[in-house]
């Protein structure tokens, strides 16, 4: 598939990868044939790092993403006092949740036994929310990312082995929501835009939006939240638009493709609601991957294409038309997203209400 050109590939970002996972790094010569923006997802102790020393480099063509990934979120202890490495982690794989066979309690602990020795001690959620509020204060264009929720990813005895050895234990949901939530409360606090992870659980992450919206209005809306490379049905993703004006879909190729509802997603899904991703670890590819999903969406949507000789700047261009591109939409609806503070709809009680504060009057106060 043959690129646009580098003035065509300024205007392009990639809103979900992982370049510090690839097992190579990041290379400064990759980075310096790199034309479009990436955001960098952290997801464990060892990439926070790695993601700020991205950033750091490459201040112009990096966005930081700083945040647990809910594979990781077993290495966190919720426990308001401290815990011993062995009590939290049976407690966390013997919950109430976790569902064990007749006769698997032999097998069970002797996995428990080998995760207890390559597994660290777990550190508490305070220091880990430290750390991430840290890191997003000394960037100020940071994300929250990689974080979420999944049910279906089993417990490896070493995530970095190949191949993994998975064990049965799972991570109970509620262990990851608390997790989950306290990443976004502090997204909320800084005004930082999420990149969320959803993998079979779907009705916990629309209901955890649900309590975000009832609990912080209009503060809640001044943020934007991706769904990346989301895999809900196209009527549930139309649910959770309707419901809320902050929250985005990005899709990729690596995932998506794979799943026939990707196209439904992408017709269904508001014009200005929409977003792309490479999902990818290697730098090298993450431009090739990010245009293969722009390609797809515009297939879908019936968009142009830009090529290099339509391609324009022209401030006569600035509102939305049938002369939009694929790329100049996209590229709108990242400013969007980066942007945030999105208007919030009123109910009817609420119009209703003679002393009802309109959102905007709200925003001033919270600026203030």
């Amino acid at each position: 598939m043959n690129l646009p050109s580098a003035e065509v590939l300024r205007h392009i970002v990639d809103v979900h990868c992982h370049p510090t996972d690839a097992p190579e790094g990041v290379s400064d010569a990759s980075m310096e044939r790199l034309e479009i923006t990436i955001c960098a997802m952290s997801t464990m102790p060892s990439d926070q790092a790695k993601v700020r020393s991205l950033a750091l480099r490459y201040p112009d063509k990096v966005v930081p993403c700083f945040g647990y990934h809910p594979w990781f979120s077993h290495l966190i202890s919720t426990e308001s006092t401290p815990i011993s490495k062995e009590d939290h982690y049976r407690k966390l794989f013997f919950s109430e949740s976790v569902h064990i066979k007749p006769n698997d309690d032999v097998r069970l602990e002797e996995q428990l036994q080998l995760l207890l020795h390559a597994l660290p001690d777990p550190r508490p959620l305070s220091a880990i929310i430290d750390e991430v509020r840290r890191n997003l204060v000394e960037f100020p264009s940071a994300m929250v990312g990689e974080v979420g929720v999944d049910r279906v990813f089993r417990v490896p005895v070493d995530f970095f082995a190949s191949p993994r050895v998975l064990t049965s234990f799972h991570i109970p949901l509620s262990h990851q929501l608390a997790v989950l939530r306290a990443q976004m409360e502090l997204a909320v606090e800084l005004g930082r835009s999420v990149s969320i992870h959803s993998v079979k659980a779907q009705q916990a992450t629309i209901e955890l939006l649900g309590d975000m919206k009832q609990k912080h209005g209009a503060r809640w809306n001044k943020i934007s939240v991706d769904l990346h490379s989301c895999g809900f049905s196209a009527q549930s993703w139309l649910d959770v638009e309707k419901k809320h004006e902050n929250v985005f879909l990005s899709l990729s190729t690596v995932i998506n493709h794979k799943h026939a509802n990707h196209r439904a997603l992408i017709a269904a899904c508001s014009p200005d609601r929409l977003l792309v991703e490479s999902d990818y670890n290697d730098i090298n590819m993450c431009t090739l991957r990010t245009w293969q999903m722009i390609n797809i969406v515009a297939n879908v949507r019936e968009w142009p294409i830009e090529n290099d000789d339509a391609w324009t700047d022209d401030p006569y261009l600035s509102q939305p038309g049938e002369e939009w591109g694929v790329i100049r939409r996209l590229e709108q609806n990242w400013i969007r997203f980066k942007n945030g503070r999105h208007p919030l709809k009123q109910t009817r009680k609420e119009k209703k209400r003679p002393d009802y504060q309109s959102e905007d009057s709200e925003n001033e106060k919270l600026d203030r």
